[in-house]
């Protein structure tokens, strides 16, 4: 049977096919899913580490039922998704002895989530789905691929997260969707085409990273759905910034404290807000006698978002998705529907920005929470996906100019793959009696504004920098980064040697290097970067 695994910042949703209603339906785990109102069963994205060497861990609502979750606690962690593959500022904690990162903390939940699945039920190693963030840089793909190795099954697809959501919400008959997807941690926009592979014009232009030796045409005899992605946008924003906003808010006007207790009650204000118009949480402790009272409205509260700059940041990402649109021939009313998923899109005020942009009988927000984790079980049924590679690949070279290193742009973003031809460069020696070349590629973020990750007390929070653009590299490492040995030594004036860059259906960057001086082939179709 397959199964998907929708890891979430703020909340998991795990899915499996069934085979008898031939429908997707949520798994609830016991002891460590929570179901709140009419929503779906949700798995609270938290860590205790109990024993950091023997890796004995409590996840989910096992944490929020022995109250680990609002003590201020080093061996708590929450929002840990969006401190993987980040250069974090600040100190990581040291637990029995050891340094815990955020990978290995996203390794411990996925591994014993996985672990009680299976104990539950035995069939879920043949097949699964792990969703994707569309601005994940692919250390956190390369991370994910990484913890699959430990899961023990047979068979693993990775998706983007919105591509998943335009399948989950079932709007098949659409031909291009808009997803909105709101979480957390981050918010990603994506552009989809929906289509059958008899209607589409082009060859595939990827496909889900597997491994094992099924083929996805032999789940099912149907005729294979396509979904190209057209658009991507996105950025390390979502519920967990408002959260750490209306705590900072209540610090200053009531000198609330900052701690794990305030910052639960600040998120249950934010969920109140989305259902009416004005909130309050109140806590006492019997034992402290420490008692709260919070209270908002949705003014107050949209004030705060204005004075983050909330609205703008969604405007940001809005026009770079619409722009890349527009290079295609598509305008606003060319999109059919508009679905909103993650739980910030419920937010009234996030709702009315998104009909600032698109009629109200265009927008679907009926299914935040299960959306992503059902419509990633369709790879399983015979689903084909047509993606591009979502940022640029370059190499670092000395910026006289400026004094400092920058970065050339070789592979641009937005480029179908596998790629049909090689983008080829020419390379010379920058010193006399130069024995080698040497290349270090990165992967290149958004030059308009960056992220930092960042300690603020005993909060991992983001903020947004602005004119920076985020790298990161791939081969900076030793043995890593020489693509050529010089025989006999190289010297200035001329071109050396030719690189050929290209990435094949598995997202993995090959380089081929040919000597122009004594036409050699120095490195033929060798891997030298995985993208996936």
């Amino acid at each position: 049977m397959s199964y998907a695994i929708d890891f979430g910042t703020s909340n998991t949703v795990i899915t499996r096919w069934n085979p008898a209603t031939e429908k997707p339906e949520v798994v609830s785990l016991r002891g460590i899913s929570h179901r709140v109102a009419q929503n779906p069963d949700l798995i609270p994205s938290l860590v205790y580490v109990e024993q950091a060497a023997q890796e004995q861990v409590l996840i989910g609502q096992q944490v929020c039922d022995r109250g680990l979750d609002i003590q201020a606690d080093p061996r708590f962690f929450r929002t840990f998704k969006r401190g993987i593959g980040s250069d974090i500022q600040g100190f990581l904690p040291e637990l029995d002895g050891q340094t815990v990162s955020f990978e290995q903390v996203g390794r411990w939940f996925l591994v014993n989530l996985m672990q009680q699945l299976k104990t539950n039920n035995p069939d879920a190693g043949d097949s699964l789905v792990l969703t994707v963030p569309v601005d994940s840089f692919e250390t956190y793909r390369h991370w994910l691929g990484g913890v699959c190795q430990d899961l023990g099954v047979e068979q693993v697809r990775m998706l983007d997260e919105p591509t998943a959501a335009a399948l989950g919400y079932g709007k098949a008959d659409q031909e291009t969707l808009l997803v909105v997807d709101f979480g957390g941690g981050t918010l990603d926009l994506s552009l989809v085409q929906l289509g059958t592979e008899s209607q589409s014009k082009t060859q595939p232009l990827g496909f889900i990273l597997k491994w094992g030796e099924k083929n996805l045409a032999e789940t099912s005899n149907q005729r294979p759905k396509t979904a190209r992605v057209l658009a991507k946008a996105g950025q390390n924003l979502g519920g967990t910034d408002l959260d750490n906003w209306l705590m900072d808010h209540f610090a200053k006007s009531q000198q609330l404290p900052v701690t794990p207790l305030t910052q639960r009650l600040a998120e249950r204000l934010k969920i109140q807000l989305s259902l009416q118009p004005k909130a309050t949480e109140v806590y006492f402790n019997e034992e402290t006698f420490d008692s709260y009272e919070l209270t908002l409205d949705r003014s107050q509260f949209e004030e705060i978002l204005r004075e983050h700059q909330f609205f703008d940041r969604l405007d940001t990402s809005m026009e770079q998705v619409l722009q890349q649109a527009r290079r295609q021939g598509l305008t606003v009313e060319d999109i059919d529907a508009v679905l909103l998923v993650g739980g910030t899109s419920l937010i009234p005020a996030v709702q009315t920005w998104v009909k600032q942009y698109f009629d109200e009988g265009k927008i679907c927000s009926s299914r935040p929470f299960d959306a992503i984790a059902t419509g990633a079980l369709q790879v399983t049924q015979g689903l084909e996906v047509k993606d591009f590679l979502y940022h640029s690949y370059g190499i670092r070279y000395w910026d006289r100019q400026n004094n400092c290193h920058n970065w050339h742009p070789i592979i641009p973003a937005g480029l179908p793959y596998p790629m049909n031809e090689p983008i080829e460069i020419s390379l010379g020696a920058s010193m006399e009696v130069q024995p080698s070349i040497e290349l270090i590629i990165g992967e290149l973020g958004d030059a308009m504004g960056g992220t930092e990750v960042y300690f603020d007390g005993d909060r991992l929070v983001t903020r947004q920098l602005s004119e920076q653009q985020q790298v990161q590299t791939l081969n900076d490492r030793e043995g890593a980064r020489s693509i050529a040995e010089l025989k006999p030594p190289g010297y200035p004036g001329c071109d050396r040697i030719k690189v050929s860059f290209l990435v094949d259906e598995q997202r993995s960057l090959r380089l081929s290097v040919e000597d122009l001086l004594t036409q050699d082939t120095l490195m033929e179709n060798q891997v030298v970067a995985q993208l996936s």
